[in-house]
């Protein structure tokens, strides 16, 4: 009795809920979830045997070419070219009177960059020891910056654009920069696999945790925890 009473209110939250149920399950807790389990494994100083034999076989492919397009990704995509695309982004919105479009921006895109400084100081993770490395830095390696950095942008410009024709386009050109800017870094050398993987995945939790805010999302978030304690209290249907 118990049992189908519980599957009924999982299918009447499911039916009541489910556009949030998915932004918090595969948006916000999955990345999270993951962002989370790799820190702890570098916490615990067991790493991953897989990064280095990435890292060999990206570099194994290398090329003339590819040395150039990485290189270039790396100025477009460091701490002096990126938040001056930011800006522009920023002050464009504001000029056309979004506001509200250009706080999220902020939000999301500063808030990454916060996060991403304080990861790398807490966990201080070296940079990969390789000595074909294109690009020499002193600063931590956990997560990467640059792909942190490309993915809140390109998840935030995104969503922004979601209502409008322009949106699948966005997709496509946010999502191929974020990889060409992951594949970049493991190319160069001058992070592991998994920290391209942390700055991805954490940029989606906190882009995603920062547009639920702007949404209804916290009131349907309000009223799906108004559910929830109705069946817990016994007063389900």
């Amino acid at each position: 009795m118990m049992r189908n009473s519980l599957l009924g209110f999982t299918a009447l939250i499911w039916r009541k809920h489910h556009p949030l149920l998915l932004w918090l399950l595969l948006g916000f807790l999955a990345p999270w979830f993951v962002f989370l389990k790799v820190a702890q494994e570098l916490w615990e100083d067991k790493g991953f045997p897989i990064d280095q034999l990435i890292l060999d076989v990206v570099h194994a492919h290398h090329s003339a070419g590819q040395d150039a397009v990485a290189q270039t990704l790396a100025q477009v995509g460091g701490p002096l070219w990126m938040p001056g695309l930011e800006a522009i982004v920023l002050v464009g919105l504001l000029w056309a009177g979004f506001r509200r479009a250009a706080l999220f921006i902020l939000l999301s895109t500063g808030g990454a960059a916060l996060l991403n400084l304080f990861v790398k100081f807490m966990l201080a993770r070296a940079r990969p020891d390789v000595v074909w490395a294109g690009v020499t830095l002193d600063s931590y390696s956990f997560p990467s910056g640059h792909a942190m950095a490309a993915a809140a942008l390109g998840l935030t410009v995104a969503i922004l654009l979601w209502p409008t024709r322009a949106r699948w386009l966005a997709v496509v050109l946010g999502t191929a920069w974020m990889l060409l800017m992951g594949w970049s870094r493991v190319y160069l050398g001058v992070h592991f696999p998994s920290d391209v993987l942390a700055g991805w995945v954490g940029s989606i939790g906190w882009v995603v945790g920062v547009h639920m805010l702007f949404t209804r999302s916290a009131d349907e978030a309000q009223n799906l925890w108004g559910d929830a304690r109705i069946y817990w209290a016994g007063k389900q249907p």
